[in-house]
């Protein structure tokens, strides 16, 4: 599966053929690869377009700098990460299991893509406010899920004002769980994985009489 599921630019160098989002989309996998694998600071543009096998011309093309096109993989993965956790979980029955079924599929993301928790940590350092963005893009649709999910009653009842401090803590679960169980050891399941922490979510850690 390709990384990047739509081409994106900060630029007004957007293409306007499909030989050029094609190009586009190889200058982003490029830039994946060679950030993922040796960090901002020591990637290069030549070693983006070596991988990408386009001309150093070409890259200026699409983008004007190393940070340019860092911060276009940044949206780009944040993006692609959203669209395939939403379609996991687009017919789930109710909150709780699209909870589970997008913690399985982003702990399952992130072992195909082990370069994201690099990239995404590095953009705090080079581009904070890309960094923020992505983060508050994932609480911003969670709050409106759990707003939702509560106006049905599937969840917990509570104020307009808890939606938010829900959200933030699911997502801080679950990239813990990423980094655990898909980027530093496979030794579970991911929907093992998944299973045991919303059951947490969902029953808690008070003990309940038989």
């Amino acid at each position: 599966m390709s990384f990047l599921t739509e081409a994106a630019t900060t630029s007004d160098k957007e293409p306007r053929t499909e030989r050029g989002r094609k190009t586009l989309r190889r200058l982003l996998e490029a830039a994946a690869a060679e950030f993922g694998e040796r960090g901002y600071h020591e990637a290069a543009i030549t070693g983006i377009t070596q991988r990408a096998g386009v001309a150093l011309g070409t890259f200026y093309t699409y983008f004007e700098s190393k940070e340019e096109v860092f911060r276009a993989l940044v949206r780009d993965m944040s993006r692609a990460t959203r669209v395939h956790v939403a379609e996991a979980v687009k017919d789930a029955p109710d909150r709780l299991a699209a909870e589970r079924l997008g913690l399985e599929a982003f702990i399952a993301f992130v072992r195909q893509h082990r370069e994201l928790y690099r990239i995404i940590e590095e953009a705090q350092f080079v581009a904070e406010d890309v960094y923020r963005e992505h983060y508050r893009t994932f609480a911003e649709a969670y709050r409106r899920n759990l707003a939702g999910a509560r106006a049905r009653g599937e969840i917990a009842d509570g104020p307009d004002s808890a939606d938010e401090p829900r959200a933030w803590a699911l997502i801080g679960m679950s990239v813990f769980l990423g980094m655990r169980y898909g980027l530093w050891n496979e030794d579970l399941a991911p929907g093992a994985v998944a299973e045991i922490a919303i059951g947490l979510v969902s029953e808690g850690l008070r003990k309940r009489e038989p």
